[in-house]
């Protein structure tokens, strides 16, 4: 069967390269015995390629049966899958046959797979290599004929590092692996399941049909559907219940979707977070600080030169800055600076030095001791509370707490 046939059999819509990959492969693996682990977001459509699977291989007239392992409390799981014995456990009041004996077979879909307890993990196992299981509380080998389509929408071989899944049933599970597309990455076919969307819902609702305008095809087309499939389908059935006005505007279209807010930034390369850049950000909040400081005194300079040396009303008007002026000095170990002014006449320009007893110092240009300065001044503005010290700094406390250690502060 063809990949236009398949579409039109189990109601897919779209032309992206992408998803057309994903039917071949579907197609393609359909016909063996071979286990499939598909992966893809939430509402990506998971489900619907299993029934594919199931539906173009020789076992299409046996039983198919889809498990939601996320839904089955962990205490319950082992006895839904395998069955047990009357009297096993605690209300266990007659025998039951568990899935692996209903679907004989057939074929059973286990979706978000990753959910499963690691013991139940071992017994699937089992099953997938010899076919065999025990009911719970029972020692009576069971033998069975079932393919299994595993799904999930998380990186399951991060699951296997943290040691939260069987690296043993990951490969076993991932003979064919078999990836859905997000719908952000099918941007051409966003509008062509919008339309068949309102069309369904239009016609179930007995209301007329729905319009949308060229700037509200560009905002459906340019979200990231973090939904998916199923996420545009619920806001198709919306607008198709509840706008009164059927040619949809940008504007009205904006009232269903949720407003992203850093969607669109740039993602650091190689996964870097923002603890990486620590270092770099604190280097750079000295030296933008520096420069703010100097345009600072530069204007206030300008200021006494204007008003002729009269710095009483410049000191009032800017207090903040005058005072950490002088706690810059001081916390360098110097005493505060006497700026003396000689007034200007018609023959001497205007001259400003230190006074008699101020002892000119050298600035420091070291990153190093810049670096140190900054985070002592941060530490004494917050009376020494490292957490909003280090929230001033724009750093965590993590690495606030280390540069201390290494600046021996």
């Amino acid at each position: 069967m063809d990949t236009q046939s398949i579409k039109q059999r189990f109601g897919i819509i779209g032309n992206s390269p992408l998803l057309n990959r994903a039917i071949d492969t579907a197609s393609q693996v359909a016909p063996t015995d071979m286990s499939v682990l598909i992966t893809g977001e939430s509402g990506s459509g998971k489900e619907v390629f299993s029934h594919i699977i199931h539906q173009l291989s020789a076992r299409k007239h046996g039983t198919f049966i889809a498990v939601n392992c996320g839904a089955i409390p962990e205490g319950t799981i082992d006895s839904e899958l395998f069955g047990h014995e009357k009297g096993s456990f605690t209300g266990a009041h007659e025998a039951r046959k568990g899935y692996f004996e209903v679907a004989n077979g057939g074929t059973i879909f286990l979706d978000e797979v990753a959910e499963l307890p690691l013991g139940t993990q071992a017994r699937l196992l089992r099953v997938l290599e010899s076919g065999e299981y025990l009911r719970v509380g029972s020692s009576k080998v069971q033998k069975t004929d079932v393919r299994i389509i595993a799904a999930t929408n998380v990186d399951v071989y991060r699951s296997v590092t943290k040691g939260k899944f069987r690296e043993d049933l990951y490969y076993r599970l991932n003979t064919v692996p078999l990836r859905i597309p997000p719908l952000r990455e099918r941007k051409d076919d966003i509008f062509l399941l919008f339309r068949k969307f309102v069309s369904d819902f239009s016609n179930k609702y007995r209301s007329p049909g729905i319009q949308l305008d060229t700037d509200a095809v560009q905002i459906l087309s340019n979200y990231s559907w973090p939904g998916n499939v199923r996420q545009l389908k619920n806001i198709a059935e919306q607008i198709c219940v509840l706008e009164k006005d059927r040619n949809v505007s940008a504007q009205a279209l904006l009232n269903y979707i949720p407003n992203e807010q850093s969607n669109n930034l740039p993602v650091a390369v190689g996964g870097s977070t923002k603890e990486d850049f620590s270092e770099r950000d604190i280097l750079y909040k000295v030296l933008f600080d520096m420069k703010k400081d100097m345009v600072e005194l530069k204007k206030l300079v300008a200021e006494i030169i204007q008003n002729g040396g009269n710095t009483a009303h410049i000191m009032a008007d800017n207090p903040q800055f005058i005072n950490q002026l002088y706690q810059d000095v001081a916390l360098n170990g110097h005493s505060e600076p006497t700026l003396t002014i000689k007034h200007p006449t018609a023959n001497s320009p205007v001259d400003y030095n230190y006074a008699h007893d101020a002892e000119e110092v050298e600035e420091s240009l070291s990153l190093i001791d810049k670096e140190s300065d900054l985070i002592k001044k941060a530490l004494k503005k917050h009376k020494g509370k490292r957490k909003f010290a280090a929230q001033e700094l724009g750093i965590s406390e993590r690495t606030l707490y280390r540069k201390i250690k290494e600046l021996n502060l």
